[in-house]
């Protein structure tokens, strides 16, 4: 902005300035655009100038100002433009940026492998204006290769037998095998429905089941001619066919798939993003191959690449997994549709309709992501774990009463928790509709205020009283003991209604006395719960807190998805630093006149009258000390003097003379709802396997990590995916997976993308011998059935 001033030049409004990255931005001022680099400019054109825009690009790609990506996004074009910008201007200068644009003169429109599809397409009996659809070309283009219509004379190959069904049809009406579809789908012709239709998809769902496509492959390891249709535009997500194997590598993470599939991601991200395009790896591949990573523990795509992509692939029904770019295109193209918000509400509504009975205490917290790069981002927020503001991004969580994440909510910069607790409270409402709930909380929410409003929005609240208050006698606290959730607690406790906002908000205050005399005061309006009950529900709140630890420990919640910023909004007000460094001087300057304070007054004290009988005599003696004294007090009223002409806020763009940008959210928001249906599925696995492992508190989730890893067989039959997994590291953990088998195998759950319904086994544990002794009821067992010698 001083830069602007200098130049004289009027300041445009935020709607005329188009960030390109931390130090470049574009501006548009009466029909001109001006390149801005570090509040210089430094090229400008008129707005119809199609030349000396390419220039631009080509000129802050090779200047090092921004990068092809930022550039791209800046102007409104494909990254592949910019690179043929600049090779055209490394080519033939100015000149070659003004070619007009389209074919080159003379040269072939429709390539030789086109020419081939079209041949087929025509066959089938596709309109021109369809076959032009597909292929993005003119139906000019086309009635000069192949001529007019003709009707088709022979039957020819049914891409129509690639059509969607529901995969939730009874396993009787299923398709046998991969194999066989293919070859019924060789042998099918199309329908007249089929043939009518301009440019249709190759799978259109009839209902509101999984779409399931076919492939014309017969070998699962060798998907050449789906790759082709890919490539031609003809398919958007690559049907599962999977081989027999023995021994395949983290087969086990397909445990995990009932969990998944029943949480209604594919289902739902189907209808809010469509088909991502035609591509080989379409939507539910896309997310497939990121919930696997995720509870294989791949944390970044970048890991692939320490994989054996035809072995990952094994598991998506693949002949490999996806590389890291290709993956990282995924994720771009899924969030230009910014549905990543609606995506996790339906997820949350659909989760509230199915556990319903785990809503009644809601967990909030903000968690806090420290940023660690080089883009001068204006948000900060204090770090707890760091103990230090720095800069950070706030996501607001809400867990239910188990500790699992039930919603995301990416916070405004800077927002504290009493002002994002309205917007999440709304977004609650919206979940569980007129029913009252009770939201948890730290003090980092406490308003009196907000309390009041949230009572008469049908809320209660639960929350940790903040502030000093008055000590409660010893004596008044009683012992409580109960079973809550099947775990025992036994608190000291002392219960007492409280009033704020001078007597209008009552509430109820419950204390604990610890064990070193420390009383923690609960705050809380729900007078129909039992003291002990309302401890071990606000307690219950670290659950949350170790669900931080465990999600940025193990699913890398806390990293960077990727370099993108976003434009800021340059009006937002933050407090101002040269007010605050004003009130450090005050500080300081008032710790130094109470130190000055307290040396006179021990001088006075300590003042024998006999030598300074008067005050006059006193002053003289210590005329030094009295002589701070006034010096410090006149430092404090002219420190007051000044800040008072100080604003306590100001706007970002005041302060920061370079772009006001911020973070990108909305991939990141992406990845952390598929992280969050990931945690989901291992915390629904860790309750089936509650009742037959013993030490599933300690250990539930060490031993998931064990069963995604192991190895196994595959077997595929007509209608079933047999997935076999080899013994795990100890007899009781094998009997525990064994267990998990048949409750898992009681869902039907029906691969995605696929009719094949998937079954579940583990193979016994070892033989009982020395090294695996057992239990001392199967060493008798086995003592007791063994042959006589």
């Amino acid at each position: 902005m001083s830069t602007q001033q200098a130049l004289a030049l009027p300041s445009p409004g935020a709607s005329n300035t188009v960030v390109i990255n931390a130090r470049c931005s574009l501006r548009n001022e009466a029909g001109q655009r001006v390149i801005v680099v570090a509040g210089l400019p430094v090229h400008h054109y008129r707005a119809e100038d199609a030349v000396a825009e390419a220039y631009a690009m080509v000129f802050l790609v090779e200047s090092g100002f921004a990068q092809q990506t930022d550039v791209a996004r800046a102007f409104a074009r494909s990254v592949r433009t910019v690179r043929r910008y600049q090779g055209r201007y490394a080519q033939g200068g100015m000149a070659a940026l003004g070619r007009e644009e389209g074919w080159r003169r003379g040269r072939r429109r429709i390539s030789g492998k086109r020419l081939r599809s079209i041949e087929m397409l025509k066959s089938q009996g596709m309109s021109n204006r369809a076959i032009a659809h597909r292929l993005g070309v003119s139906e000019k283009a086309i009635r000069k290769l192949v001529g007019p219509l003709k009707p088709a004379e022979s039957a020819q190959l049914a891409f129509a037998g690639m059509t969607t069904a529901a995969a939730g049809q009874p396993p009787a009406a299923r398709v046998p095998s991969a194999k066989s579809t293919g070859d019924d789908a060789d042998r099918a012709t199309p329908s007249a429905k089929d043939r009518a239709g301009d440019g249709d998809p190759i799978t259109t769902p009839a209902d509101d089941g999984e779409p399931v496509p076919m492939s014309l492959d017969r070998d699962a390891s060798d998907r050449t001619f789906d790759r082709q249709l890919a490539h031609l535009g003809l398919l958007d997500d690559a049907a599962p066919l999977f081989r027999e194997g023995s021994s395949v590598p983290g087969v086990g993470v397909l445990f995990a798939l009932p969990c998944l599939v029943e949480s209604g991601l594919f289902r739902i991200s189907r209808k809010l993003y469509g088909e991502i395009g035609p591509a080989f790896y379409g939507l539910r591949t896309t997310l497939l191959t990121f919930l696997l990573m995720a509870l294989l523990r791949i944390k970044r795509p970048e890991h692939l690449k320490e994989r054996d992509p035809a072995a990952f692939g094994r598991l998506l029904g693949l002949d490999r997994a996806p590389e890291v770019k290709t993956l990282r295109r995924r994720l771009t193209r899924l969030a230009a549709h910014h549905c990543a918000e609606q995506l996790g509400a339906e997820l949350a509504r659909l989760r509230v309709d199915q556990r319903g009975h785990l809503m009644g205490f809601l967990y909030v917290d903000g968690h806090v992501r420290a940023y660690h790069g080089q883009r001068a981002i204006s948000s900060k927020a204090y770090v707890a774990r760091r103990h230090l503001a720095m800069p950070a991004s706030t996501d607001y969580w809400i867990n239910d009463r188990t500790g699992d994440p039930l919603l995301v909510i990416t916070g405004e910069v800077d927002a504290a928790l009493t002002k994002a607790l309205p917007r999440l409270l709304r977004e609650v409402r919206e979940l569980v509709g007129e029913r009252r709930v009770t939201i948890v909380f730290d003090r980092g929410g406490w308003s009196p205020k907000l309390f009041d409003t949230m009572i008469k929005d049908g809320f209660d609240l639960l929350t940790y009283r903040k502030g000093r208050c008055r000590r409660i006698n010893e004596r008044r606290f009683i012992r409580r003991h109960a079973e809550l959730d099947g775990c025992w607690v036994d608190y000291l406790l002392h219960d007492q209604p409280v009033r704020f906002l001078k007597g209008k908000l009552r509430l109820r205050q419950v204390t604990r006395l610890c064990d070193d005399g420390h009383q923690t005061q609960v705050i809380t309006s729900r007078c129909d719960l039992r003291d002990i009950e309302v401890a071990y529900r606000m307690f219950e709140r670290w659950r949350q807190e170790n669900f931080f630890k465990y999600m940025r420990e193990e699913f890398l919640l806390d990293a960077l998805v990727d370099y993108q910023i976003e434009p800021e909004d340059p009006t937002r007000t933050i407090p101002n630093p040269e007010r605050r460094a004003l009130d450090k001087e005050i500080r300081t300057a008032r710790v130094d006149l109470a130190r000055l304070e307290r040396e006179y007054g021990a001088a006075a004290a300590d003042n024998a009258e006999q030598r300074q009988p008067t005050m006059r005599g006193f002053k003289i003696a210590h005329g030094r000390l009295g002589k701070q004294l006034r010096t410090a007090r006149a430092r404090i009223a002219q420190l007051f003097e000044q800040r008072r002409d100080v604003a306590k806020r100001v706007e970002v763009r005041d302060l920061n003379e370079r772009a006001v940008v911020k973070l990108a959210t909305e991939r990141k928001h992406l990845t952390d709802i598929i992280k969050m249906v990931a945690y989901q599925g291992e915390s629904d696995l860790v309750t089936l396997l509650r009742p037959h492992y013993a030490r599933v508190d300690q250990e539930g989730r060490t031993l998931l990590h064990e069963l995604f890893a192991a190895a196994g067989d595959i077997r595929v039959s007509d209608s079933e995916l047999h997935i076999t997994l080899a013994p795990l590291s100890s007899p009781h953990r094998t009997h525990a997976a064994q267990a998990l088998c048949e409750m898992l195998d009681q869902t039907a759950t029906i691969f995605p993308g696929s009719r094949l319904r998937i079954r579940f086994s583990v193979r016994p544990p070892p033989r009982i011998g020395l090294a695996f002794p057992g239990s001392p009821v199967e060493r008798s067992t086995a003592t007791a059935v063994a042959p006589v010698p």
